[in-house]
């Protein structure tokens, strides 16, 4: 008999946490449904700084929905350097590429964010970008 989805393994933080980072140049061109089925609709999105936290799928939609209509950028791509998973939470170091299209520049830094993944969804998330390398590189 074969087993109902639920009773199925879920994949661990890591592949979660991969197919999530993976996705972010579909999210920019505004095609988001595939992602939001790997954020748990109660999820914690650490956003810190004076926006504070962002509670729930809903909120998350909103953000890549902000970042997909004011997309200012085109051929981005991010690779994970690395991938550090302990218990529930997983944690990638990943190269951020991308051409800024009113200006044509190029620019590639470097980020760090990590979940923590329950039932196959990232249920919290915090997330660092080197801006200031962006910015220069972008001449802001």
């Amino acid at each position: 008999m074969p087993q109902e989805a639920a009773d199925l393994p879920h994949p661990g933080p890591g592949e979660i946490h991969r197919r999530c980072v993976e996705s972010f140049a579909e999210v920019l061109e505004g095609r988001l449904e595939d992602a939001l089925e790997l954020i748990a609709p109660e999820v914690v999105d650490h956003r810190g700084g004076t926006q504070g936290d962002h509670r729930g799928r809903e909120a998350w939609r909103q953000k890549w929905e902000r970042m997909s209509a004011s997309s200012e950028f085109h051929d981005v791509s991010v690779t994970i350097e690395q991938n550090v998973v302990s218990g529930d939470t997983s944690v990638n170091r990943y190269t951020l590429r991308g051409t800024r299209t009113d200006s044509g520049r190029r620019y590639e830094v470097l980020g760090m964010d990590m979940v923590r993944v329950r039932n196959g969804r990232i249920v919290e998330h915090w997330a660092l970008l080197d801006a200031d390398a962006m910015r220069d590189q972008l001449d802001l």
